[in-house]
């Protein structure tokens, strides 16, 4: 017998053998006790009654021992009364009628007690081995539930991480779906940023439409390719016009159809304004060098040539005359003179020699006073006192930038003066030229900002220079006038003295 009852379950943590031999001792000792007990008891119910304690010890067994068990405590209790109780007491024969039948009637229910005893507890364990088998199974479902709810949550994290880092990706991605017909079906944080809608806005869109889309190619011929990689035009929210570059990949479902395209696309429209604008400089700067070819072959005939011209004809006049020709060598010698001054200014204005050989600030101040003699600008330029020399890279891009400001000045600004500060701060120096003629427009400031158009191709040119170098320039603008200022750094210039200013006024 191998069930218990729920109060004894310690038990059934035996083996089944020694669970027996316990059962069994069990009930040999609950039988052997009943009749000490009885013993014990005697004089209290007297001679008549023996079996009050033996049937306690009959239900105990049949409570909890089992079938077996109890037979063997039924024996035990009949047998010890028979011998020990019933008179005469201490035989096994002589005993009368009234007691045979009082040791059957206690055999009898005996009988009837283990019977019911052995039901009560067939019934408790079938009770019990449907709870265990119960409980079993229920361990198992929810060994199961768990194993496939962290599946299903593994699964479920991956996808979010996915999304996740598909959310984090600058790029706009989107997924485009043949069912329904090319709408969006994915749309990530990116797309969201670049074009303007949200996801929810976007979801169920045809996105040619929903973008206004201009394709390099028809987009029949784009969805024929598993992988497609160009330049589209698209519209945001707020109504720009960008330019992206293009990844598509086809997504093809179960059974090998297109399902869909993956969209991602990078906004290039600042590196196209770029590239546009890199395009126009170099058209402009050939077209610059050519004017400036132009302009210097026009000065070269206009005046140098004019005056060879005239020195060959004072030659030929000396070479036929037999008088005096001092008057005629002497005009010679003047045209020279005026020669030599045109070759001079021609060749200083391309590039002055005090630059090399004395640095920035004497070249600073003989281009100035040229100018304010030749523009009528005047000119208040600020120097630090014993300025020194700087790095030749430095005072070439510095003596460029003031050239082409005071040119700018005298073109466009109508200002009757300006004002030209170079100062010397920790690691570098800050050059500022000030006008207070009409200032800019806004498109015009936008417009040499970004390098658009045809305008501001010197100012460009200037600030590749200065940026070439690690420095910056800007340029401010309103209606009393514009400041430009360029700033670079000094890692390569030579030891320069401490600030002083050293101020000098050249009149118009």
């Amino acid at each position: 017998m191998t069930a218990t009852s729920p109060k004894f379950a310690p038990l059934s943590s035996l083996s089944p053998a020694a669970s027996t031999v316990v059962r069994y001792i069990l009930g040999i000792l609950a039988g052997v006790g009943s009749l000490l007990l009885q013993n014990f008891l005697s004089p209290f119910f007297g001679p008549h009654n023996p079996y009050h304690t033996a049937w306690l010890a009959v239900v105990f067994a049949a409570w909890y021992c089992g079938l077996g068990p109890s037979i063997v405590t039924v024996i035990i209790g009949a047998a010890g009364i028979w011998y020990w109780f019933l008179s005469p007491v201490h035989q096994l024969s002589g005993k009368g009628v009234e007691e045979i039948s009082g040791l059957l009637g206690f055999l009898v229910f005996s009988g009837v007690i283990i019977a019911l005893g052995e039901s009560t507890r067939r019934s408790i364990a079938k009770r019990e081995q449907a709870e265990r088998d119960l409980r079993r199974a229920q361990e198992e479902l929810e060994q199961r539930v768990r194993e496939r709810t962290a599946d299903l949550q593994k699964r479920t994290a991956e996808v979010v991480e996915k999304a996740t880092l598909l959310d984090l990706a600058n790029d706009a991605i989107f997924i485009k779906t043949k069912t329904p017909k090319d709408t969006i079906s994915y749309w990530n944080k990116g797309a969201e940023r670049l074009y303007g809608w949200t996801a929810s806005e976007a979801l169920g869109q045809n996105p040619a439409e929903f973008l206004r889309t201009s394709y390099p190619i028809p987009l029949a011929d784009i969805e024929r390719h598993e992988v497609w990689e160009g330049e589209l035009l698209h519209t945001t929210r707020d109504g720009r016009r960008i330019t992206v570059a293009s990844r598509w990949t086809m997504l093809r479902n179960d059974f090998g159809a297109p399902a869909g395209w993956m969209e991602i696309n990078t906004d290039i429209t600042d590196r196209k304004r770029a590239e546009n604008a890199a395009r126009s400089l170099s058209g402009r700067i050939l077209s610059l060098q050519d004017d400036e070819r132009r302009r210097i072959a026009r000065g070269l005939h206009d005046s140098l040539g004019q005056y060879l011209a005239a020195l060959k004809m004072q030659l030929d006049l000396i070479s036929r005359s037999d008088g005096d020709q001092s008057s005629l060598i002497s005009e010679a010698s003047e045209i020279v003179d005026r020669c030599l001054t045109e070759t001079r200014t021609v060749s200083h204005l391309l590039h002055p020699p005090l630059l090399d050989e004395a640095g920035f600030g004497s070249a600073a101040r003989w281009f100035v006073e040229g100018f304010a003699q030749r523009s009528g600008v005047a000119v208040d330029l600020s120097l630090p006192h014993d300025l020194g020399r700087l790095s030749s890279d430095v005072e070439i891009a510095l003596f460029r930038g003031l050239q082409e400001a005071l040119t700018n000045v005298h073109r466009h600004s109508a200002s009757p003066k300006a004002d030209i500060r170079l100062a010397l701060e920790q690691n570098q120096v800050r050059l500022e030229v000030q006008d207070y003629g009409n200032g800019m427009s806004p498109e015009t400031l936008r417009q040499l900002h970004e390098g658009a158009g045809k305008t501001g191709v010197g100012v460009a040119g200037m600030r590749e220079r200065v940026r070439e170098l690690g420095g910056y320039m800007t340029i401010q603008s309103d209606p009393r006038g514009t400041l430009l200022t360029v700033v670079l750094p000094l890692a390569h210039s030579s030891e320069l003295s401490e600030n002083s200013e050293h101020r000098n006024k050249i009149p118009a």
